[in-house]
This record gives structure tokens, C-alpha cells and sequence, in this order.
């Protein structure tokens, strides 16, 4: 546990996935490295001591796969969850059952196991590399869905290992009699759980650590139960369809104190992970992987470079991702945490029946999980600077009111908007809204990089401090942003922003032109309200050589009917569009219009 907490502060002091030095402190400890752990080390109680440890973190994964996750994901993203998972599963059996030669129960064993990419390996590189959110959000949904989806696959497989020997009506039976028995108890447990934590805690002092407590042990009463019951009438492996199914239905209820119970269980998670990892390490030797031989080698490749991708551009057709942002999903596949976890569990049964199997199984699955961690976790920056899907970014110092409706604004115009702010409660009605927020001091420097001032092309500092929104301004123009904006308090304080090149708006004169608006211009001030609602306003530059070239005419009858070109500016001048004025390469054009309109026309004008 020791070796597990400091792989994560290792992990993320390098903001690198921490399975890959949870693997390195396994193989380090493990009969290979040191020798301090092996099978011997506890006993008859290991098998016992992993199973509850995967309880936890197969529980984890169920509890946070919401429903609403689900039914607000796009089509893409559910055919990668459902048609995908399936593929990936038939894919990856094909290329262990060819390329390593085992049979075909225990390649479709490989094959559930690997399906899962997982938040756990999934998160830490989102948060390295600033993809577009639709991007960073397919990738996380997947994880998240499909870490529950490959503890359930492997369920059904592992039971034909087990019995398909005795004939497909007592596999279906015998599978039948696990998962129903495991989705009862899970079910049963977790609602007598949220009446408890409903109606019987609320008057208790330390109520938030009873529910914390309460919501841990239940992950292992679910799988202690369904297993003791499995064992009982001949059904065992039902824990993982209990924790999984109850999970699920917590995850999704009006539970009290859900923030505390969410970030204890992840710390308890960790410890269980790195009990889980050299446990793993344990079972392994180098001979092991050696004996795989090539055949292991080209079993990896093959699916990471063919069955992968092969899967994502099938499942990814549509005109939400580009195709350079399917070929950066279909580039990361990184396994991770449960099909260590799950397989490490298969493997302790099936060691003494089948014990080629059992190594086939822990080295395979370890093997696909250190080389895709370390080659497209660590490369994933470097794949999506290639492939250019990191899109500049807009940066906002300061999640208060003035942030938060810029926030909004520049959100809903397609931007990608990353919000700093350190005071938690603020952060937490951010993130509940939707934003992504950086927690820190926007006046540091290290805050600003983490949350991608490198890649920004705006950056606005909106807090009500006016020294700090000035070494906001500062730090931006050292980092070369091409645009940076500052709310000025005071009045007083206009001309330091203006010495710095930073474009500062008074808080007080903006107020005091919008209410000049509204007496001596009243039908444009009702206009501008009006455009706020449901109309939009923007200006891009002309990116598309095909585009250059067209007259003003030209191009406004390709645009939409709720959409105008109302400026052309050109090398520092503007003017206004004449129909027979050519559109050149470079101009920055200003739209408006109705907002999905002028979402269309830009698209037109950029791709």
C-alpha cells in the first residue's frame, strides 16, 4: 500500500497514468525483482483478500456509470460503448487465439477482459493532453461504461472456461443461476443501503463518515454475500455481478453526502489497486512473458494498431468527430485497472486446474496493459500535436459571476474554455455545471500551464482583484497569448493594463455604456439583448484555400438564409462587404445572424 501511494504521487508529480509505476513497483517487489512478495505471502486467504479488493474497485467503476451519462451521450459514442465492445471483445479473441495459439474459451476470456480502457488510465491523460471536450468526454464515457462492461463479459466467458465442457444448456443455466443470483443480491443490499442513508442518518453527528463507512462495507457485504450464496448452491464467481449491479443502482440514487462517499472510496481504491498490481507482479516471471514469444509481441500490436482502430472508425462515423479526432481515439486504447484486477481474480482459480491457462491469461493481459500504457499514455501528447486535435484554448481567471457568464457565452459558441479558480465551493458548482476548472492561483505560474496557457489563444482575467487580474496579464503576454483581456475594478488602475498591452475593460464604464445604450439608443440595445437570447455575433479568418477567391455575392448565397456577413477586415482595415469585393485568404470575416447559423458559416469558411 505503501508502494501504491507514493506510484501516485509519482504519477501525477510526471501527470502520467500511475498503473505504469504501479507495474514497475510490482515486477520490483514481485519473485522476479526482490522477492518480498509470491504467492506464499498470504496464504489460503489470498484468493479470498483479491476478491474483495476487485468488489471495491469494480463497485467504484458501477458507481460512477450514470444513467444520464448514458442517455446524453451521442450516437458515436453508444455504438462505441455497445457495437464496439463487441468488437473489440471478437477482435481481440481472433488475434490471442492466432497469434498465441490458445484455445478459443480462454481467447474470449482475454478478449472481455481487454475491452476495458478505464477512467483510472483514461482521466490522467485527458488532463495532459487538452483535446476537445466532445474528444476528452467519448474517451471518458467509454471507460467508464466499458470497465462495468468487461467485469460482466468476463463473467459469462469465465464461466465457459469453467463448464463449457459440460454443454451449452448447463453453461446457459449455470450462467443464469451466477448473474441472477449476483444482480439480486446487489440490488437487494444497495436498497436496503439508500433507505438507511436516507431515512436513518440524518440526525447522527458524524452522519457524513457513517455514510462514507457505510457505503464501503456495502461493496463487500454485496460480494461476500452472492458469494457465500454461490458457494452454497454450487454458483460461484456471482460477487462481481453483485458489486457491479449494485454499484450501478447507488451510483444512480439521491444518496446523502455523494461528494464525501466519491472521494473516500477513491482513496481506499488506491490502496486496493496497489494490493491488486504486485499481487498481479506475483504471478508473473519473466519466463512467463518470454514464453509468449513473438507471438505475444504481434498479439499486442495487432491490437493496438488493427483492432483498435479498426473498431473506433467503424463505431465513430458521423460529423461530430473529425476524422483526425477518431484517429486520436482510435490511437488511445490504454487497459488499465480492471482487467488487471478482474484477471488477476480468474487466474488464482484457474491455477490449480489449468495452470498454462492461468499463465496465458496473467501474461497476456499484463503485457497489453504495460505496453499500451506506457506507449500511448506516454505518447499521447506527441499523437495529438500530430494529428492537430488540440484546439487552442480560452482560458478565464476567476469562476465568479463575471467569469462564469463569460464562461458560458464563449462555451456556448463552440470555444474551449478552461475556468482557474481556487475557492472549492465555486469549483464544485462549476464542475456541476458542466465547466472544466483548474484548481489554483490564477497569478501562478505552474497553475497556468496546467491548465494549458502553452496552447491558449485567449486569456481573461475576471476576478475582482485587480492586482492579481495584472499579473494574469503579465504571465500571459510571457507565454506570447495572442489576445488577453482583464477586468479593471478600478478606474484608476486603466492605464497599468494599457501600459502592458492588456486589453482592459472597467467594470464600471462597461455598466454605465450599457445603461447609455438603453436611453439614447434604445432599439440597439433591445436588439443586443435580444441577439443574446438566440442570435450570435463572430469573426474568423479564412482558412480554406477554397473559400479565397469567391466574391461577397458568391459566398453569401452559400450561406445559411439566418445568416449575414456584415464586416470584411483586411490587413488592420475594415470595411463593409460589397457583393462584387473578392474574398482573399487571411480575412477575418464577421458574421451574424441566428446562432446555428452563423455555427455553420464558420464552419463552411474554416474546414
Amino acid at each position: 500500500m505503501a508502494l501504491g501511494v507514493a506510484a501516485q504521487v509519482f504519477a501525477d508529480r510526471l501527470r502520467v497514468p500511475s498503473v505504469v509505476f504501479l507495474v514497475l513497483a510490482g515486477l520490483v517487489v514481485g519473485p522476479e525483482g526482490l522477492g518480498l512478495v509470491t504467492l506464499d505471502v498470504a496464504g489460503g486467504a489470498l484468493r479470498a483478500i483479491v476478491g474483495l479488493s476487485v468488489a471495491i474497485i469494480v463497485f467504484e467503476g458501477a458507481f460512477h456509470l450514470r444513467i444520464e451519462r448514458i442517455r446524453s451521450a451521442r450516437r458515436e459514442t453508444l455504438r462505441l460503448i455497445t457495437v464496439g465492445a463487441v468488437g473489440s471483445l471478437v477482435g481481440t479473441a481472433v488475434v490471442v487465439h492466432y497469434a498465441l495459439g490458445a484455445p478459443w474459451d480462454l481467447a474470449l476470456l482475454i478478449g472481455s477482459l481487454l475491452v476495458a480502457t478505464g477512467p483510472t488510465v483514461i482521466t490522467p491523460i485527458m488532463s495532459v493532453v487538452p483535446v476537445r471536450e466532445r474528444v476528452a468526454s467519448t474517451l471518458e464515457t467509454e471507460g467508464v461504461v466499458n470497465d462495468v462492461t468487461a467485469a460482466i463479459l468476463a463473467i459469462v466467458v469465465f464461466e465457459t472456461v469453467l463448464l463449457g465442457s459440460r454443454g451449452l444448456p448447463t453453461l446457459v443455466r449455470e450462467f443464469a443461476l451466477r448473474f441472477g443470483l449476483g444482480v439480486a443480491v446487489g440490488v437487494a443490499v444497495a436498497a436496503v443501503l439508500w433507505a438507511i442513508l436516507r431515512y436513518g442518518t440524518q440526525a447522527v453527528e458524524n452522519a457524513p463518515q457513517n455514510a462514507r463507512l457505510m457505503v464501503l462495507v456495502s461493496s463487500l457485504v454485496m460480494y461476500g454475500i452472492a458469494e457465500v450464496l454461490g458457494a452454497r448452491i454450487g454458483a460461484s464467481e456471482a460477487g462481481i455481478a453483485a458489486v457491479a449491479a449494485g454499484g450501478f443502482v447507488l451510483g444512480n440514487a439521491d444518496i446523502p453526502y455523494r461528494d464525501t462517499v466519491e472521494q473516500f472510496k477513491g482513496d481506499v481504491s488506491l490502496l486496493v489497486i496497489a494490493f491488486v498490481f504486485i499481487t498481479l507482479a506475483s504471478l508473473l516471471s519473466v519466463d512467463d512473458l518470454l514464453g509468449l514469444g513473438v507471438g505475444g509481441l504481434v498479439a499486442v500490436v495487432a491490437i493496438a494498431v488493427l483492432v483498435r482502430p479498426a473498431v473506433v472508425l467503424l463505431c465513430t462515423v458521423g460529423e461530430r468527430l473529425t476524422l483526425r479526432e477518431r484517429l486520436f481515439v482510435s490511437a488511445l486504447g490504454p487497459r488499465g485497472i480492471v482487467p488487471a484486477s478482474v484477471a488477476t481474480l480468474f487466474a488464482l482459480e484457474l491455477q490449480p486446474r489449468n495452470p498454462a491457462a492461468a499463465t496465458t491469461l496473467v501474461g497476456t493481459v499484463f503485457l497489453v496493459i504495460l505496453v499500451t500504457v506506457v506507449f500511448e499514455g506516454g505518447l499521447a501528447r506527441h499523437i495529438a500535436q500530430a494529428l492537430d486535435v488540440i484546439p487552442k484554448r480560452v482560458i478565464v481567471v476567476g469562476g465568479g459571476r463575471v467569469g462564469t457568464e463569460l464562461a458560458e457565452r464563449l462555451e456556448e459558441r463552440g470555444e474551449s474554455v478552461v475556468i482557474v479558480e481556487q475557492d472549492t465551493e465555486v469549483i464544485e458548482r462549476l464542475r456541476e455545471q458542466g465547466f472544466t476548472v483548474h484548481n489554483g492561483d490564477g497569478g501562478e505560474r505552474d497553475v497556468l500551464e496546467r491548465a494549458g496557457i502553452e496552447n491558449a489563444k485567449v486569456v481573461v482575467a475576471a476576478t475582482r482583484d485587480d492586482d492579481l487580474n495584472l499579473l494574469v496579464g503579465q504571465l500571459a503576454n510571457a507565454y506570447g497569448v495572442e489576445t488577453v483581456v482583464a477586468r479593471v475594478n478600478d478606474p484608476g488602475n486603466v492605464a497599468a493594463f494599457d501600459d502592458l498591452d492588456v486589453e482592459a475593460i472597467s467594470t464600471s464604464s462597461s455598466i454605465a455604456w450599457s445603461m447609455d445604450n438603453v436611453i439614447e439608443r434604445p432599439g440597439i440595445s433591445q436588439w443586443m439583448r435580444e441577439l443574446n437570447r438566440d442570435g450570435d455575433v463572430q469573426e474568423i479568418e479564412v482558412s480554406d484555400p477554397t473559400r479565397a477567391g469567391k466574391t461577397v455575392a458568391e459566398l453569401s448565397d452559400e450561406l445559411p438564409e439566418s445568416c449575414h456577413l456584415a464586416l470584411i477586415s483586411r490587413d488592420g482595415t475594415n470595411h463593409l462587404p460589397h457583393p462584387d469585393d473578392r474574398i482573399e485568404l487571411g480575412d477575418h470575416l464577421t458574421f451574424i445572424g441566428r446562432r446555428e447559423a452563423v455555427r455553420d458559416a464558420i464552419a463552411y469558411c474554416t474546414d
